[in-house]
């Protein structure tokens, strides 16, 4: 089922071209990350797909109904507000006690409910901001630059939380991120743009694409190496501990 769809889609700012000939879709069950260089027009793109930016040309369309669950890049909060995580999940949406216990305890973070939310590190901040895009039960994450400021592990467990509300919940999730190498781990499909689209596909086609080198260059593989063994890591505890078939 296709949940979002863009054709020949371009985004002018002040007179001033940052996307062009746009075709993009994505499907339920899919996490699509768009990569590119600072400027190319990543955070753009996801806020004309959120019908946040009209285009100047093309089209857009979203499924019926679609649920969005959003995920900023960056959230200020007055360091003098006192706002406790499960005020801030309550809002604008009422939420009940076992409702905000329950998604806490689903994103890794049980404890934080009477925690200022100012008072957060980085990776619970994350996780509080996941937990409210969750409280929609969305058909899609979207999710912009969600690691920003984070870790190489910190980087690495989220986009492994992310992977599990997938496969949890059925949600595609579509993220903007400069995490390349762990994207390259951590995604089904990868979109390079620089105004355009420069390459797509499975992470190892973009990954060995010229135009993908042209921009990025060959890089270090450590943030991939260390999501792959992780992640490798616990899927072979679940192959001890759980039955699959086949």
């Amino acid at each position: 089922m296709t949940l979002i769809q863009a054709s020949g889609v371009s985004v002018h700012y002040g007179g001033r071209r940052v996307l062009f000939d746009i075709d993009f879709s994505i499907t339920k069950g899919e996490i699509v990350t768009i990569v590119g260089p600072n400027g190319s027009g990543k955070t753009t793109l996801l806020r004309a797909l959120l019908g946040v930016v009209p285009p100047r040309r093309g089209t857009v369309a979203r499924a019926r109904g679609l649920r969005v669950g959003y995920v900023p890049q960056r959230l200020h909060i007055d360091p003098g507000l006192p706002l406790p995580v499960r005020r801030f999940l309550s809002l604008p949406t009422r939420r009940s006690a076992t409702e905000i216990a329950a998604v806490l305890a689903r994103v890794g973070v049980p404890d934080v409910a009477g925690q200022n939310m100012t008072t957060l590190s980085g990776g619970q901040f994350q996780r509080v901001l996941l937990a409210r895009a969750l409280l929609m039960e969305p058909d899609i994450l979207m999710l912009d630059e969600p690691t920003a400021g984070l870790d190489q592990p910190g980087v690495a467990s989220f986009y492994r939380l992310i992977d599990d509300m997938r496969h949890e919940t059925g949600c595609a999730v579509l993220s903007v991120s400069h995490d390349l190498h762990v994207v390259m781990s951590a995604s089904d499909r990868v979109v390079c743009i620089n105004g355009h689209i420069c390459c797509e596909g499975t992470p190892s086609v973009v990954r060995a694409a010229p135009e993908y080198r042209a921009l990025f260059g060959m890089g270090t593989g450590g943030a991939l190496a260390l999501f792959q063994h992780q992640h490798d890591h616990e899927h072979d505890h679940q192959k001890d501990d759980t039955p699959h078939a086949g």
